[in-house]
């Protein structure tokens, strides 16, 4: 995975005429972690993480974030085998799994490309890794799993909130005005031109086609300062870029959020849409929330007519899940 930086070289990724279906949006929770790694690692480079950061620093599990620091490196190449193929549903159990389960293959051939880019101690470490890559895969899911439950975990519910209104916020985009004034509004870096995304990247040049296997759009909060790419097979093509609307206050806590929506919409109502990115059913809406069936219900009912809520029928049951106005709405509170 490269990045972004300088204009002289670029990745063209190219779609088929009127290809918008190949262009779908993911969240990789890998990714925040794998950046997460690099403030920690360089927290000058970035402002907006500050508030995240005098909350974790005390509490980081010194091996596992050594071990993640040998294998992500402060700048650079990401080594692909650390995530797997961004999904709007992708959740971190799933990137843990997908990681212990990495291809033996691929992770030498990931390890490699970092040696070479290395030097020093973490270059011999890396070397121990790629001679004993079971092992090695083992020691970095372990420290994913110490490092995620520290530093992450009890961020994530904002981070995927953040992520989520922005892909609610593109994708209207998309529907209203198309593809291209979409692609050409993520990031100065990338642009839309004759059928392709274009990114400028630092120091490669690719041409990518994405015709039969589309491209993947991947907003983050902690890689904020700009773009990365991924194109060798066989993962799927994906483009990440800096979510909008990030400020320094990213990282307030999960009840200011509440007290914030809460103003605008009531109390009930703020708990029932912030709750509300996994689909669930009036009843387990009443439970998780205190309240009786019924007046579940009438909460639901006022937040679908604002076109927040959408409800859908899924045999006897109704699924209640957030409208993309309404992830742009939690989006805008943070």
């Amino acid at each position: 995975m490269e990045g972004v930086e300088w204009e002289h070289h670029h990745v063209d990724f190219r779609l088929g005429a009127g290809d918008i279906q190949a262009v779908r949006f993911g969240i990789s929770p890998g990714h925040e972690l794998a950046h997460a790694v690099r403030v920690l690692l360089r927290p000058e480079q970035y402002p907006l993480a500050w508030g995240w950061l005098k909350d974790v620093r005390g509490r980081l599990p010194a091996d596992a974030f050594g071990v993640l620091a040998h294998v992500i490196g402060a700048d650079g190449y990401l080594p692909d085998f650390l995530t797997t193929t961004a999904r709007w549903d992708l959740t971190p159990d799933d990137e843990l799994a997908a990681l212990r389960a990495a291809p033996i293959a691929g992770m030498r051939v990931d390890l490699g490309k970092m040696i070479v880019r290395s030097s020093g101690r973490r270059q011999e470490v890396l070397r121990g890794m790629r001679e004993h890559p079971v092992r090695a895969r083992t020691i970095i899911a372990d420290a994913w799993a110490e490092l995620w439950d520290s530093a992450m975990a009890s961020v994530w519910p904002q981070l995927e909130r953040i992520l989520r209104a922005d892909v609610a916020v593109r994708s209207r985009t998309v529907a209203t005005e198309g593809l291209a004034a979409m692609a050409s509004g993520i990031h100065p870096q990338v642009s839309w031109g004759d059928g392709s995304v274009r990114v400028r990247l630092r120091r490669h040049s690719e041409q990518v086609d994405c015709r039969g296997s589309g491209l993947v759009l991947v907003p983050s909060v902690m890689s904020s300062w700009g773009c990365m790419v991924l194109t060798e097979t066989p993962a799927q093509p994906t483009l990440f870029y800096p979510a909008r609307g990030v400020t320094a206050g990213w990282a307030r806590d999960a009840a200011d959020l509440e007290r914030a929506l809460a103003a605008l919409v009531g109390a009930a109502r703020a708990a029932i849409l912030l709750s509300a990115h996994v689909p669930r059913t009036t009843s387990r809406v009443a439970a998780e929330s205190g309240i009786a069936v019924s007046t579940a219900s009438h909460h639901l009912a006022v937040l679908r007519d604002a076109g927040l809520v959408v409800s859908t029928r899924d045999g006897a049951r109704m699924l209640h899940l957030r409208t993309p106005l309404g992830e742009a709405l939690v989006g805008a509170a943070l």
